[in-house]
């Protein structure tokens, strides 16, 4: 495993981090036991840094795994949400929030906790009225460091990291970055690397890039629109380009790798609920970069491209649409 330290928090993580969100939730949905299975094995191929959310229902199968690891061996992230249907952020949801993650866990203080979601028109509450009380429950030792995180697919040119990249009380921020989109490449990676804020990266992989048909659809519809080369929208394997002898094993393995060399990223993170796919997952991260014609050819591409590739997950899904959101 290769390590960096994220950020100004002076922690040392591995680049692969393991989210116990999206889509597979660590495979909880086959069995608490198959779950915590994941996740030591994560941890047993040199993954250190676990990513949680209170709204993921994972929390607890994550105490579970790490019952008997060593505290100071492994980081642990989580994050609270603005409730489903509340019109804002409160501070005593998120501070309900905060202890109900350490029950669940289990534990005495988390590494990193987190605003979840927060979008652009909630920054400055969030900023003024709930970031002073969490930081006296830091003072209080409940967790290390800050976080924020986006809304990726409603905040399309990351307004809010934009803001919060600069501002001060942030350790760390969680946001997307993929080969279809490259915003944060221009927008939020130099106000990172300035300030010495950690990032974590979302979104590196969803179902776009692991389903070929999804893929060579959502092509035709972008060629449709004049957004990509027609030519795209003709190929079965649009980015068939990136599979070569001295390039990716897959279009998967080419937007893990895609991320994980993009300078201003600290920690790519990766969901699964499959011991096979855990171990591919693992390697892509830990491969060299993509050949450069490679990466200047998705410049090229997909560089104006805005909200490709950020599909939202169904727990997700079912708290926007009890929000009215959908």
């Amino acid at each position: 495993m290769d390590h960096t330290i994220l950020g100004r928090t002076g922690l040392r993580v591995s680049v692969a981090g393991l989210g116990t969100g999206g889509f597979s939730r660590v495979g909880i949905g086959q069995s608490e036991d198959h779950a915590v299975r994941i996740i030591r094995q994560a941890l047993d191929l040199g993954v250190n840094l676990i990513d949680t959310a209170a709204v993921y229902g994972t929390e607890a199968v994550v105490g579970r795994a790490l019952k008997d690891v060593p505290r100071d061996s492994v980081v642990v992230c989580t994050k609270a949400s603005k409730p489903a249907g509340d019109p804002t952020f409160t501070v005593a949801k998120i501070l309900e929030s905060l202890d109900g993650s350490l029950q669940r866990l289990g534990m005495d203080y988390v590494d990193v906790f987190q605003l979840h979601a927060v979008p652009p028109a909630a920054y400055d509450f969030v900023r003024n009225e709930i970031v002073p009380v969490l930081l006296r429950e830091k003072e209080r030792g409940k967790f290390r460091f800050l976080g924020i995180t986006e809304t990726s697919p409603n905040d399309h040119e990351q307004v809010m990291l934009q803001k919060a990249a600069v501002d001060t009380p942030w350790d760390t921020a969680m946001f997307a970055f993929n080969l279809m989109d490259q915003v944060a490449r221009e927008r939020v990676f130099p106000l990172t690397i300035k300030n010495q804020v950690g990032t974590l990266m979302m979104f590196a992989v969803r179902s776009i890039f692991a389903r070929p048909s999804q893929l060579a659809e959502t092509m035709k519809d972008l060629a449709a629109k004049g957004l990509v080369p027609a030519e795209l929208a003709t190929s079965e394997k649009p980015l068939g380009f990136l599979v070569h002898p001295d390039g990716a094993s897959s279009v998967t393995d080419a937007a893990y790798r895609y991320v994980r060399h993009e300078p201003g990223v600290d920690v790519v993170l990766f969901g699964t609920g499959d011991p096979e796919h855990l171990k591919a997952n693992i390697a892509s991260i830990l491969k060299p970069p993509l050949p450069e014609p490679d990466r200047a050819k998705l410049r090229s591409l997909f560089s104006h491209l805005r909200g490709v590739g950020l599909e939202i997950p169904p727990f997700a899904r079912e708290r926007r649409a009890a929000a009215g959101k959908v």
